[in-house]
């Protein structure tokens, strides 16, 4: 920074793809502090470092971080250019890498700094890896080709339909720099993430539907260029700057996901720069029959998994197991249901770590289990055809009466969200208080969104749409979401129920068209901490009406124990 003559420095949990997971090479706010959280980003000066985490993840931040060197930072309560007009002079200089910012996180950044005199300086060098001596080497996982069977699509098709999108702008081409969007447009699968079966790439889509693909071409082996065809050429990495030096425009870049590094080459370059959406993003949302198809095979034997392990779960005395002993069991049944991996890491918090969010257990943290406490169960597998995650909340022994509340409000906002009917052109954000009503009228609330988009056979979190009041993308038939309203008491317990839904086309009037929920998750919901008194009739025919559903996909796959299991967990309500 003295070298620099920088003020401060921004080092965010982003890589170059501004994806939710990075490769080790690419975990530098991990590295430099020790959060490992999948959202934040630090700001360092010389005489301190603020640490910038929403409420996901102030619980694991104050666990991971040295607070004598680190300071947690309430985002977004606090925002950085406020933080930064206190902590810097008049005239502070403040250093980024351009790669690991997106143009409207810089344009936003500066409007907000404006009166301030502070500048944010773009470096040609990233500061972390200036004093990382043992940086990881980049990822060099292979690459499989997703057959067109499941993708419902070739790739050849694919190109062609944005492209004739882009010809009909007037673009010249596209870059795209989202490597979920770039694995779905080639009908291709990686594994340099793990748990995200993507292709670390660029590709830059010309309105001929040629494309140019920036990844390791080591990767790809004769079968992979043969399904690729002569249309689309594999270039290094290191190509790219050059290649969009010599871009003809307009070149479309989402200012929401692209580098500003981009923005910036081109614009040096003269060339015209249009800012759109991601081409591939909004299609890759839409599933098509073949997709929703696998999704809905993946979710079956997800299910059996599912039920496999709650049948043996109830069969266990908690006081012998572990949270490490229960993920690992669970995962064992998905391997015997033909995972690939596992989707993100398993959540497996007993009592007081069900409340931290996003908790990972590690053998420092691991918890034995103990009558009376709730064990939060967030878990998911990427199969060859679909991407599954679920959450379910269960009381080891006796349940305690102070659960009993949250959970059935949690239970009340899940299935009203699954019922709700809603015309063309509502948002997440119009639904997410569907989902939060009857925790809202006791006085409580999560700090999370209500759900996130879902990939098929890709990302398990996936943009555009979600349900979180911040949402303005409208749903359309064929997304897929989750539905995962929750409650957390820190110190004491957390409580998540969570399904996957896909939106369909609903019954309507004459002249108006209606949108709807299809769940695809098939897993019993635990009953034991449901208030019956507080349920209102439709609660009970939806909670009835799943699981009959459950019962009838599932039984076929499951015998002896774990059949009698799915049976009695099953039983409509008003028979338990």
């Amino acid at each position: 920074m003295a070298r620099e003559q920088l003020d401060a420095v921004i080092v965010p949990r982003a890589d170059v793809h501004q994806g939710e997971y990075v490769a080790d090479a690419d975990a530098r706010l991990a590295w430099l502090t020790g959060f490992t959280g999948s959202a934040g980003f630090a700001i360092v000066t010389a005489d301190q470092a603020g640490v910038f985490i929403d409420g996901r993840y102030r619980v694991q931040l104050r666990s991971q971080i040295d607070l004598g060197h680190f300071t947690p930072v309430h985002w977004p309560e606090t925002r950085p250019s406020a933080w930064l007009a206190k902590a810097l002079p008049q005239g502070g200089r403040v250093g980024f890498d351009p790669w690991l910012h997106t143009r409207k996180e810089i344009a936003g950044m500066e409007g907000a700094l404006t009166d301030t005199g502070i500048a944010l300086i773009a470096l040609d060098h990233n500061p972390v890896d200036a004093i990382w001596p043992d940086r990881p080497a980049p990822p060099v996982g292979p690459v499989r080709i997703h057959p067109d069977a499941i993708a419902g699509e070739s790739a050849a098709q694919k190109r062609a339909r944005l492209a004739t999108d882009l010809k009909a702008q007037g673009q010249a081409a596209a870059l795209l720099t989202l490597p979920d969007s770039i694995s779905w447009l080639l009908n291709i699968r990686g594994s340099d993430l793990p748990k995200n079966p993507v292709v670390q790439s660029f590709a830059v889509l010309s309105d001929s539907g040629d494309l140019a693909l920036f990844a390791d071409p080591a990767k790809f082996d004769a079968d992979l260029r043969a399904h690729l065809g002569n249309h689309v050429h594999i270039l290094p990495h290191d190509a790219l700057a050059a290649a969009l030096t010599d871009l003809e425009g307009p070149v479309r870049l989402d200012p929401g996901s692209a580098p500003e590094a981009a923005f910036r080459i081109l614009e040096a370059a003269g060339t015209t720069v249009v800012a759109g959406p991601d081409p591939a993003v909004l299609p890759k949302a839409r599933k098509n029959a073949a997709e929703l198809s696998g999704m809905r095979s993946a979710h079956h034997r997800d299910g059996v998994a599912m039920v496999r392990l709650l049948a043996w779960l109830d069969r266990q005395d908690p006081a012998a197991l572990s949270e490490i002993d229960v993920v690992r069991q669970l995962e064992g049944l998905r391997r015997d249901q033909g995972i690939l991996d596992i989707s993100f890491d398993t959540i497996m918090g007993a009592g007081p770590n069900g409340a931290i969010v996003h908790y990972r257990v590690t053998e420092a943290t691991n918890r034995r289990l103990a009558a009376g406490d709730l064990l939060l169960i967030d878990s998911g597998g990427q199969y060859a055809d679909g991407t599954t995650d679920i959450t379910r909340t269960v009381p080891l022994g006796d349940p305690r009466p102070d659960a009993v509340g949250p959970f059935t409000a949690v239970l009340r906002g899940m299935i009203a969200l699954s019922r709700a009917r809603f015309p063309t052109g509502v948002t997440g954000g119009h639904l997410d208080a569907l989902a939060r009503q009857f925790l809202w009228s006791q006085g409580l609330d999560y700090d999370h969104g209500t759900g996130h988009g879902v990939g098929a056979a890709l990302c398990v979190h996936e943009g555009p749409a979600r349900i979180s009041r911040v949402s303005d993308v409208p749903l359309e038939p064929g997304m897929i979401l989750s539905n995962e309203p929750g409650y957390y008491r820190e110190g004491s317990f957390g409580i998540r129920i969570e399904n996957l839904i896909v939106v369909t086309q609903a019954d309507a009037e004459p002249g108006r068209q209606m949108l709807g929920f299809d769940t695809l998750t098939l897993c019993p919901i635990d009953r034991r901490l449901i208030d019956r008194a507080a349920l209102s009739a439709d609660d009970v025919a939806w909670l009835d009406a799943y699981h009959a559903q459950v019962r009838t996909s599932l039984s076929p796959d499951l015998q002896g124990q774990d059949l009698d299991w799915l049976t009695a967990a099953t039983e409509p309500l008003g028979q338990v």
